[in-house]
């Protein structure tokens, strides 16, 4: 008996996503026994290195937060920043 898949909405941004995600099963969305394997060999990554200067107090606390998150303190600066430039 196939389950009836709900429909998946649309999202303003990333961070709509992943907080409507993070709150739901995705078996609910998503038949994943039709799913299939991909490979995607020649992605090149879409980031820009760039140099930041931050008060050595600052940068600490930052490591701090990223730590009791148990995630890179770069990922967590980027993931602050995403948030504000969602909200602006």
């Amino acid at each position: 008996m196939k389950k009836k898949l709900k429909p998946i909405p649309r999202f303003k941004s990333e961070a709509e996503e992943r907080r409507f995600w993070e709150s739901r099963d995705s078996t609910d969305y998503v038949d994943w026994r039709a799913a299939e394997r991909a490979r995607f060999p020649n992605l090149k990554p879409s980031t820009t290195a760039i140099s930041l200067r931050l008060p050595a107090g600052l940068l600490e606390r930052i490591k701090v937060a990223a730590n009791k998150r148990d995630m890179p303190y770069q990922s967590l600066i980027k993931a602050w920043l995403a948030e504000k430039a969602d909200k602006a």
